[in-house]
């Protein structure tokens, strides 16, 4: 089935319910919505000369246009590759080669970064308002193994990998969000504060299934002091937020009326005891937390609200801890180097097979073969289950930094810094902070006869990566250590690095 089939049923059965608002103010009803994808996606057929299964990249920040051009695309056959606008451009040029995109839509402020691609429609353009005024398109039938999505997440290696989410991963990702994250019903409003090209614009296909109002922040972005104004408009609410977003929420000075609020499902990265206690008493039995990955969309676990909620629990703070139970559509299990089973208790990698894992990863059949071993996903990250079933995470195997809910592996930051030339060897590691969850920081060793400052790193940083993927802090050393192998022991770094802090 084609996921884009729940926008022509809520534009059906829905018709007059509010499908978009901006703020405060409501846009289109869903009967509008759904006409608008399905001229959209009539032009993307016939005027782009697009055929069933090509690439069409969403290069945006949160937009009212978001939506419907993510269902114009299903709607019309095609496979959407949204991509998270705070990358920097040569990071855009890979991803929209390796894709072989066809067709790009940006936000007006990122068209020059695209240049190299002769397909570039912006967002709001006359342009864009032309292609609405094309001939409505029929749904263009797919299987449920046809892919929908293309998630790129980065590889160890720094090179993006693009994890390829069919239909029937959506749409059993939908399920668990029924079944396992937000059960009770109804819901009337999402809140879009985190990047749509990621959890937020995921969790609207569930929204759309229910025929849910999407709210677009005035800012596009997360405001403290708008998300508690819209709150206060919205009622039922809910929204999907790192933690570093949670924590901003809790640091706000007033003290905000928050019934109408539904629920905060946060995930992304850890969340510490703490503030999670500081939650359940700012917002009262409203957080979820989930566990995922881009190979398997915010399905992997689920610590649902009734067991946040759940104090009389004698291991209640333990599993406030955690990140929860396996989710309905997936099995998950621990396991050692030889992929064999580990008991309860036992530290290993983290496996995972079900209904919401990835098909494969786009054109890359070796890392196919190697993360999916023995039909199961190998998440690369570390983790210890207890006899109850509730998991949780020790450390990222592949030593990814997750931080303010963004994944920054220290490879592709390395491979920055290395090019400089006054650097001689560089090893990146993440270190825990209340704000992000996690930061950057770089250990140097600086090339013989060269001198080089921390403003300089930092501008020629800012020059070739991402800003959110920039180191926060610089030290220099005389050496790197290292084992009996020459491998850099990032153990011994971050034991330094307790000093420093």
């Amino acid at each position: 089935m084609n996921i884009a089939s729940h926008m022509i049923q809520a534009g059906r059965d829905f018709g007059d319910h509010p499908s978009i608002a901006k703020g405060t103010t409501i846009l289109l009803s869903y009967g509008e919505l759904a006409h608008r994808v399905a001229r959209l996606a009539g032009t993307l057929r016939h005027r782009c000369k697009l055929a069933a299964g090509d690439r069409v990249a969403l290069i945006l920040g949160n937009c009212p246009e978001y939506l419907e051009l993510l269902y114009a695309v299903w709607h019309a056959g095609l496979i959407a590759v949204p991509i998270n606008a705070k990358l920097h451009r040569n990071e855009f040029a890979y991803i929209l080669d390796n894709s072989q995109t066809r067709t790009c839509f940006v936000s007006p402020n990122l068209a020059d970064s695209v240049d190299q691609m002769e397909s570039v429609i912006e967002v709001g353009s006359d342009e864009y308002r032309e292609m609405l005024d094309g001939d409505a398109l029929p749904l263009e039938p797919r299987d449920s193994d046809d892919p929908a999505w293309l998630f790129y997440t980065s590889g160890t290696t720094g090179t993006p990998k693009g994890a390829v989410l069919t239909h029937g991963n959506l749409l059993a990702m939908c399920k668990c969000y029924f079944a396992d994250v937000d059960p009770e019903s109804p819901w009337r409003a999402i809140l879009h504060a985190a990047p749509m090209s990621h959890g937020s614009g995921l969790y609207a296909l569930a929204y759309v299934m229910q025929a849910g109002c999407h709210v677009i922040p005035e800012s596009g972005g997360f405001d403290a002091s708008e998300v508690y104004a819209l709150i206060r408009h919205w009622p039922g609410i809910a929204f999907f937020a790192a933690p570093t977003m949670v924590k901003r929420l809790l640091d706000h000075p007033d003290d905000e009326d928050t019934s109408n609020l539904k629920a905060i499902i946060y995930g992304g990265g850890p969340m510490y005891v703490e503030d999670c206690l500081a939650g359940l008493e700012r917002f009262g039995p409203k957080l979820t937390q989930l566990y995922g990955q881009g190979e398997s969309p915010m399905t992997i676990t689920a610590l649902n609200a009734r067991i946040h909620a759940d104090r009389d629990h004698p291991r209640w703070r333990h599993r406030l801890a955690s990140v929860g139970v396996a989710q309905s559509a997936v099995d998950v299990r621990i396991a050692d180097a030889d992929d064999k089973h580990l008991p309860a208790g036992e530290l290993g990698e983290i496996l995972v097979r079900g209904e919401t894992v990835m098909s494969e990863y786009w054109r890359n059949p070796e890392a196919t073969a190697e993360t999916l071993r023995n039909g199961w996903l190998h998440t690369g990250d570390i983790g210890v289950m207890d006899e109850d079933g509730f998991l949780t995470l020790m450390d990222r195997a592949k030593d990814l930094i997750i931080s303010g809910g963004s994944n920054i592996y220290p490879r592709e930051v390395e491979e920055v810094l290395i090019n400089h030339p006054d650097i001689s060897e560089v090893s990146v590691i993440g270190r825990p902070d209340r704000e992000w969850g996690e930061i950057v920081v770089a250990y140097v060793v600086v090339a013989d006869g060269s001198s080089v400052d921390v403003s300089a790193l930092d501008a020629f940083c800012v020059d070739n990566l991402a800003r959110f993927k920039r180191p926060r802090h610089y030290y220099f050393i005389e050496a790197m250590p290292k084992n009996n192998y020459g491998k850099v022991l990032k153990t011994t770094l971050r034991e330094l690095d307790q000093d420093n802090f």
